[in-house]
């Protein structure tokens, strides 16, 4: 605790440990630029993502996977790593004279010890890239992907927890009403009586979206943080060992599977269309883009760029397939905007500025307060010697 000198008031210092190192280090002022960047990945990203669960909708056969999911999903790693390794291809011709060169061993040496930490996230997307597969067995396209914002709450939980991020009571609001959305639009989306894998669709389906939720925010948060940790290493550097890792997590699932199902499950390309293949670029393409959002933007921007992607899904099944758009899905979309407008209000964050301002003002007083008790003006000293010389001469006696 500080006490004011003006006010003897005590005021409770913002804790060093309550933002992020990744944060506080790397806060700046937001150019023009930087706004441009983070519309354009918006946008980006909601064409992708909106694009993904109807893709995963086209490639079904008969309401199941001709295909391997985890083969599309390492075939997907395979194509980041490969451009990955192009961009430092690039980047290495355009160096600086004396710099070392990005593919040098011992450049990637160091890349690899500073950046172990994304093995952890890589292994999590391993997961929740195949989760995404199953989910598609139990909702439609529109659904899955309102489905998928559950993941802003457990997010912002990670964050200030795992980032000791903060958040303000209206923004904690908004993700309340996030969640209000997402359930006006769940009413009613499972079919009775349907099963599958022995248990009742609605049991199934819960279980699967605890876990859809669960692992890729943990994924999320591991990511950003492992990402901004080492901010001076080159995104592409990073996404390299990121994406390698996922493709080593997903050989090594391929190969469980042969062992149990024959040599025959090795064989990636068993099963795939036209429909596969743009889904694989487009996820190849979506990862890429979510790297520069966790390194330069924010988790929580990500999820909510995803949450405009469900508009785009929802019309779009609706075109293609003739999905209905219920009443359920308007009123919830609808909430879920106004949620994503009041979390990025200036009005939720106020408090913490205004907070923020008080502290530094009342550290000003105190400081210059300081600095009039070790140097007193010239009317205190004027006044000292005065006293001091009347003193010395004795009372004045009268004439």
């Amino acid at each position: 605790m500080i006490e004011c000198s003006v006010c003897h008031s005590k005021i409770e210092p913002p804790a060093s440990k309550s933002i992020s190192r990744a944060y506080d280090k790397h806060r700046t002022f937001v150019s023009s630029k930087t706004r441009f960047l983070n519309v354009i990945l918006v946008a980006g990203d909601c064409l992708l993502v909106g694009f993904q669960p109807i893709l995963v909708y086209m490639s079904k056969v008969d309401g199941g996977f001709k295909y391997s999911p985890i083969s599309v999903n390492f075939l997907i790693e395979v194509a980041k790593v490969i451009f990955a390794v192009v961009m430092l291809f690039f980047q290495s011709r355009h160096k600086k004279v004396g710099e070392k060169s990005l593919l040098s061993v011992s450049a990637l040496v160091q890349a690899a010890r500073n950046n172990v930490l994304l093995a952890v996230p890589a292994l999590l997307y391993a997961i929740n890239n195949y989760l995404k597969f199953i989910m598609q067995l139990y909702f439609n396209p529109a659904t899955v992907k309102m489905l998928s914002n559950l993941k802003v709450l457990v997010i912002a939980i990670l964050l200030k927890m795992i980032m000791k991020r903060k958040f303000s009571i209206l923004q904690w609001e908004a993700l309340a009403l996030l969640l209000i959305g997402i359930s006006i639009n769940q009413l009613r989306s499972l079919p009775e009586g349907a099963s599958s894998f022995g248990l009742p669709v609605a049991t199934g389906a819960y279980l699967y979206t605890l876990i859809f939720v669960t692992v890729p925010s943990l994924a999320s948060v591991f990511n950003e943080y492992a990402l901004k940790s080492q901010f001076e290493s080159s995104i592409y550097h990073q996404n390299l060992f990121l994406y390698g890792y996922g493709a080593m997590f997903n050989f090594l699932a391929i190969l469980g599977i042969a062992i149990f199902k024959g040599p025959s499950s090795l064989d990636i390309l068993q099963g795939h269309s036209r429909a596969t293949m743009l889904l694989i670029c487009n996820n190849a393409a979506q990862g890429i883009l979510s790297s520069f959002f966790f390194k330069y933007a924010d988790t929580i921007l990500k999820k909510y760029s995803s949450t405009i992607a469900t508009i785009f899904t929802g019309i779009a099944s609706a075109v293609l397939f003739g999905h209905t758009l219920t009443i359920n899905f308007v009123l919830g979309i609808s909430v879920v905007i106004i949620s994503m407008h009041q979390f990025f209000s200036s009005y939720s964050k106020v408090k913490d500025e205004q907070r923020s301002g008080n502290f530094k003002m009342v550290e000003s007083i105190d400081s210059q307060r300081s600095r009039d008790a070790s140097f007193p003006n010239k009317t205190d000293v004027s006044e000292n010697a005065s006293h001091h010389v009347n003193e010395e001469k004795g009372p004045l006696l009268p004439v």
